[in-house]
């Protein structure tokens, strides 16, 4: 008789089926980890409310991690009980969610992007230009697909952004020709992983079942592919993934020291500052919110506090 899988494997299992990113997966394990063992490996069905307080307040106070951070860890613990345990206690919704503070995003003007940007090369550069170019996030540009790209109609299509959710984006006259380029070597490359024996890419929602050819045609390739196969940990297949994030996280920071910024600007300021100087244009704020797949207005709105000027567009008493 057959063991039922260990309660980490029974995690993993459901995060699979429901979808969640990889970096996700390995996240929640590593937090239920962390919960388990701070309570002497006693097992979670058997700990309440008390139990997740006194873990989440270890975080901050010991730990001293960040709102965001306790926030993951008591979305992992959740997920363990509603989802794995299948418990649903009513005080699941009474544990205390930490308050992360409230601070305005940090912003480039015009002048201080390009001399980002002209410090970046080859495909940090193209990366650059679609956060800033078209407001992507840092992980949207580098899962991008060939598929995704509409070189006639001038659109990018974000495919599974946060929340699962698809939107179009606008792709940038300005980096046309060099993205062409660059496609050209990501197909060469390809090529020659297909004659390799290699080629194959990973697919979402299990696709590479329903269309087992599909992870090997070009249309499914990462724009932006790692330069070395790597084995999926998940399938165990030898496939070529997208670049590291972190690859150009470090080439940003390094080219806003290079250019003498004091700001601590990152990708995401891309971001960022896409949607500022977008409203600084004259363009309406619920064209912006779209661009940018924000559910709620009120998420864009922060950009109006950046710009000092509000919706009535308040000039100082001292400049009048």
């Amino acid at each position: 008789m057959s063991q039922p899988p260990k309660l980490l494997d029974q995690v993993r299992e459901k995060l699979r089926v429901k979808h969640y990113a990889i970096r996700t997966e390995q996240s929640y394990v590593d937090w239920i980890k962390r919960y388990i063992y701070f309570h002497d490996k006693t097992h979670p069905k058997d700990l309440g409310a008390q139990d997740v307080e006194a873990f989440l307040t270890h975080l901050a106070v010991a730990g001293k991690v960040s709102a965001s951070t306790q926030n993951q860890a008591k979305s992992a613990i959740l997920f363990l009980y509603r989802e794995v345990l299948e418990i649903q206690l009513p005080w699941l919704d009474n544990v205390t969610q930490a308050k992360a503070p409230k601070k305005l995003p940090v912003v480039l003007t015009v002048a201080e992007v390009q001399a980002v940007l002209s410090r970046l090369s080859g495909s940090h550069l193209l990366i650059a230009s679609l956060l800033y170019g078209g407001g992507m996030r840092l992980m949207e540009a580098v899962r991008l697909r060939v598929k995704d790209v509409e070189f006639a109609r001038h659109e990018i299509i974000v495919r599974e952004g946060k929340g699962f959710k698809d939107r179009v984006t606008m792709l940038p006259e300005s980096i046309v020709a060099s993205l062409q380029a660059h496609l050209l070597k990501v197909k060469t490359l390809h090529d020659e992983d297909l004659a390799a024996g290699y080629g194959e890419v990973y697919l979402p929602f299990a696709l590479d079942k329903k269309y087992p050819n599909a992870g090997r045609e070009w249309g499914w390739q990462y724009i932006f592919p790692s330069k070395n196969l790597s084995v999926d940990p998940r399938s165990g297949k030898t496939r070529r993934h997208h670049l590291d994030e972190k690859g150009v996280q470090r080439a940003v920071k390094q080219a806003v020291r290079d250019a003498g910024l004091v700001k601590p600007a990152t990708p995401h300021t891309l971001r960022h500052s896409f949607a500022t100087h977008l409203l600084q244009s004259g363009y309406d704020i619920r064209t912006v919110q779209e661009l940018l797949g924000h559910s709620d207005v009120s998420t864009t709105m922060i950009y109006t506090h950046v710009l000092n000027k509000g919706g009535k567009g308040v000039v100082s008493p001292l400049d009048r």
